[in-house]
């Protein structure tokens, strides 16, 4: 029986992981305690997990250090949502603890989850009890407990696991609204299935993911090649090479330039002992001389296609060197980093062409496609991050589970990243028209803040089941009304809870109303919307913008 878990254990724990959650992930996602359909915990956690799971298959066999290092590095890249990116926190914890170790013991387990647990908490500015934050505390406390007394690998898992059982089942006490609804917290049931997923690796039983559906060959929808003209490829050779460098410490930007010279999508990776190259250009062998002046060549690939497309175009497979297809998805996949032609550029988070339209309008350099049910990873945030030509790079998430995921980009990146806590798009938009270009960063960062504090935001979705909220039943179908982050009501009449808000804000004394329209609303409706709020609110000024946005049939700002 093995006492201690080396790499490739620790790989086969992660892929077990992701499968886990791949496999409960839409039970994940229904403990969702409110009746918004939201419930994306199950899979945020999946794709965070599987981003993992994906760089340790290219990975091969590797240490327990370089396994935990990908792991830790992967999820946070790929981390989306809260859950995501406290998932990918707590396997932080294992790539500080597990540095220059071979082999884990039982110790040294314990504490890689205790130093999870405390990044967690760290990168949590109010950490919420009855949350997976409790049950991974918990259950580390357990695991210290358990290793003090000299148990190995096996027995600390076995202790966790039991430990993160019995604090789930307290979650459901410990927050109001999960015990309103009767459920246990998402998050933590997500976080019992990885270790339980660890300790069954351990005994020798491993997880496989479900087989993913796909469409039938006959079926599958595949682009027109023949639609092309072979003569709109300037530069017919795909080419891909890896080099040994002549000294770790080469400036490789001569050769970036003399290659811009001879081809184009050019992209270059390097650490400290090799680089890769990708290129497309009609004279490959010489971008390979070229290379030859800064190292040694070890392994290339070169495709022609314009020979490709010929293939296609008739209904062949194209041909192909499958040997370095791992290498090239790797650098093209490779974030570049726009270089600043100005100071300040901003990237917002929406869903919707209307709402990315306003956003546009107000400056944004880079949208993001987000939002409820659809949070981007770190990684989607970062590309547009890099992808912006400015030193300062103002982001604007617009909903209260993408900040955290936005905030891990500011250590991964080169540009100064200042990330705006806009929880909703209406705020996210009065943050934005304050933006003064002339202003400092920290006077406009304190302009948005103010602003976004006179925003009230009302959203107009409906009930994915029946619920208790507050005393209030919710029935499942029924339009349902947020103020702010509070239930406002739900009723079968939309046109009654739409009025009921207007007069809210008649109420209040508001003075500027905008109404954004989501995809889903009959022709007409919206319109008649605006007239009501015009009516009902007739000191106001009613502004109706086609947001196009998904799950909410209404998006409504006050200020």
């Amino acid at each position: 029986m093995r006492q201690t878990i080396d790499g490739a254990a620790f790989q086969k724990m992660i892929l077990s992981a992701a499968a886990s959650i791949e496999i409960h992930k839409q039970q994940i996602n229904e403990l969702n305690v409110f009746p918004v359909p939201d419930g994306d915990t199950g899979t945020n956690m999946s794709m965070t997990l599987n981003a993992a799971a994906a760089d340790l298959r290219k990975a091969g066999s590797v240490t327990l250090t370089k396994a935990a290092d990908i792991t830790a590095s992967a999820m946070l890249r790929g981390a989306r949502g809260n859950s995501g990116v406290i998932l990918s926190l707590l396997f932080r914890g294992f790539s500080k603890a597990l540095k220059g170790v071979e082999a884990c013991t039982g110790e040294q387990l314990a504490m890689a989850l205790r130093g999870g647990v405390e990044a967690a908490y760290k990168a949590v500015m109010k950490p919420t009890e009855g949350t997976i934050l409790t049950v991974a505390r918990v259950s580390a406390d357990t695991a210290m407990e358990t290793a003090d007394s000299g148990a190995d690998c096996e027995a600390v898992l076995e202790a966790t696991v039991r430990s993160a059982a019995e604090a789930l089942a307290q979650t459901v006490n410990q927050n109001p609204v999960l015990q309103k609804a009767g459920v246990v917290d998402a998050g933590g049931k997500g976080w019992l299935y990885v270790l339980e997923a660890m300790l069954s690796v351990h005994r020798g039983v491993e997880i496989e993911a479900p087989e993913a559906d796909s469409q039938p060959q006959e079926v599958r929808e595949q682009a027109d090649f023949t639609e092309f003209d072979t003569g709109e490829i300037t530069f017919a050779f795909d080419t891909v090479y890896i080099m040994r460098k002549a000294h770790e410490d080469i400036d490789l930007s001569p050769l970036r330039a003399y290659l811009d010279t001879i081809g184009d999508s050019i992209v270059i990776g390097e650490d400290d002992e090799s680089f890769k190259v990708h290129v497309h250009t009609n004279i490959p062998g010489e971008a390979l001389t070229e290379s030859q002046k800064y190292g040694t060549l070890e392994l290339a690939k070169i495709e022609n296609m314009q020979m490709q497309h010929d293939d296609l175009a008739a209904g062949r497979a194209a041909r192909s060197t499958d040997d370095l297809e791992k290498i090239e998805q790797e650098l093209e996949a490779k974030e570049t980093v726009a270089a600043p032609e100005k100071h300040f550029g901003m990237v917002a988070v929406c869903a919707g062409k209307g709402l990315a339209g306003v956003f546009r309008e107000l400056g944004a350099d880079q949208i993001i496609e987000g939002g409820q049910t659809m949070n981007p990873s770190t990684q989607d945030i970062l590309e547009k991050i890099n992808a912006t030509p400015a030193e300062v790079v103002f982001v604007f998430p617009n909903n209260k589970n993408i900040i955290m995921a936005a905030e891990q980009t500011v250590d991964l990146t080169e540009k100064k990243v200042v990330v705006v806590p806009s929880k909703t798009v209406p705020q996210g938009v009065s943050a934005m028209l304050v933006f003064d270009p002339d202003a400092s960063e920290e006077d406009n960062l304190s302009a948005m803040t103010d602003a976004m504090a006179g925003v009230t935001t009302m959203q107009i979705t409906y009930a994915a089941r029946d619920s208790d909220i507050d005393g209030h039943n919710i029935h499942a179908g029924e339009y349902l009304a947020l103020w702010g982050s509070s239930l406002f009501g739900s009723s079968a009449d939309l046109k009654g809870l739409l009025r009921s808000m207007a007069e809210k804000i008649h109420e209040e004394g508001h003075e500027f109303v905008t109404v954004y329209a989501g995809a889903d609303l009959p022709a007409g409706q919206a319109e008649e919307t605006a007239a009501l709020f015009r009516e009902v609110c007739p000191e106001c000024e009613v502004t109706l913008i086609d947001g196009g946005q998904p799950v909410y049939y209404y998006l409504i700002s006050a200020e």
